[in-house]
């Protein structure tokens, strides 16, 4: 009984962490004289209140639960992405690229040939943060936040240089974007809302990665890898090839992520300069989906529409409430710390208890030989 019931405190953590950091946002918002129960309210309805309200959130969604996806895989691996952000784009530029470049083809084979250059592009720029990881010993953290760095300035070079929308350039306007695809290149929506394709492809990616990790030999190589790499060694696990995969497949769901984002809500790639004028923030909010998940593939499909509700439906409670875009930001801000300190506190509890287990399987082993003599 009390295994039981702490598996379901552990599964139900996420939760609590997120109820505990609405309990302080509901604080905030007294301080600016905002009724919370009307505000939250707000919230929900903005994000399930009527049908194009549900298709918004799915559609905030889609790229977190790709960037999540490929955080599970990363963290499987004991390797950290934070570099989401740099592979969304970089699989973006990859995916429009060809967009703008190959306009004769017709619209299935682009879209396909697209989304696979996403998924080249993120894996590229995964991929180096790996090699550096296994074969020199960098930090996959610091490597893949610099690398954020350097594709907002491919980016913004691009953007606003060899990719700028040809309109835009006759007008010598400096607005970081390229022209927009062709309407045959486009994701196919569910009219009247901006639901698309994408929602369904992350989806069924959902339970493929799943399939990938726990049903294949290369994930339980690469899960292997991440629990103890010297007994994968030992075993004959080429370790660094596995590190350098996991970063990789990482990377290539974030481009995935991108190159989708573009093909299926912008119709061409649009920024303001910064990473999150064009992700939105989802290659670090697929952080959180993904430990809210438990890093789970399939656990991480509810926590992302979770965080893409509440993205949606903090509009209108900043508007019904009529509180600063400031505080929708820090609400976020507070979610993501309560569930992230939730997830290392379940981890150094189930790491207590397993020490625990120890000394008792211990101290009755020494029972058993003492008792035997």
């Amino acid at each position: 009984m009390r295994s039981r019931w702490g598996a379901f405190f552990d599964a139900s953590l996420p939760l609590i962490a997120t109820l505990l950091a609405l309990l302080v946002g509901a604080v905030m918002l007294l301080f600016l004289r905002a009724n919370p129960l009307k505000a939250y309210w707000a919230l929900v309805v903005g994000a399930f209140g009527s049908p194009n309200a549900v298709a918004e959130t799915l559609v905030k969604a889609t790229p977190l639960l790709l960037v999540g996806l490929g955080i599970c895989i990363a963290f499987q691996g004991n390797v950290i992405n934070i570099g989401g952000e740099g592979q969304m784009i970089v699989g973006a530029i990859l995916g429009t690229w060809v967009g703008l470049h190959f306009q004769h083809w017709p619209g299935w084979l682009m879209i396909t040939f697209a989304l696979a250059m996403g998924f080249i592009g993120g894996a590229i720029w995964g991929g180096i943060a790996g090699a550096l990881k296994a074969y020199f010993g960098v930090n996959e953290i610091l490597s893949t936040v610099m690398m954020n760095a350097i594709a907002v300035q491919l980016m913004n070079y691009l953007l606003r240089g060899p990719m700028i929308d040809p309109a835009q350039a006759a007008h010598a306007s400096k607005i970081p974007q390229t022209a927009r695809l062709a309407m045959a290149y486009r994701l196919p929506r569910l009219a009247p809302t901006r639901l698309h394709l994408g929602a369904l492809i992350a989806l069924i990616l959902a339970f493929l990665v799943y399939i990938f990790l726990w049903r294949t030999v290369w994930g339980y190589r690469i899960r292997a890898v991440g629990r103890n790499p010297h007994a994968a060694r030992y075993g004959g696990i080429p370790v660094k090839k596995y590190v350098v995969l996991a970063l990789l497949l990482s990377g290539a769901f974030a481009g995935l992520a991108g190159v989708i984002q573009v093909y299926g809500v912008n119709y061409r790639m649009i920024t303001d300069g910064s990473a999150t004028g064009f992700t939105g923030g989802a290659g670090f909010n697929g952080i959180v989906a993904a430990l809210f998940g438990h890093l789970h593939p399939i656990g991480t499909i509810p926590a992302s529409i979770l965080f893409g509700a509440l993205l949606v439906g903090a509009n209108k409670m900043q508007r019904v409430a009529q509180v600063p875009s400031a505080l929708i930001t820090a609400l976020n801000g507070l979610v993501v710390v309560f569930v992230v300190g939730s997830e290392i506190w379940r981890i150094r509890r189930q790491r207590r208890r397993m020490a625990a287990q120890t000394e008792k399987e211990e101290a009755a082993e020494e029972e058993t030989t003492d008792f035997t003599d």
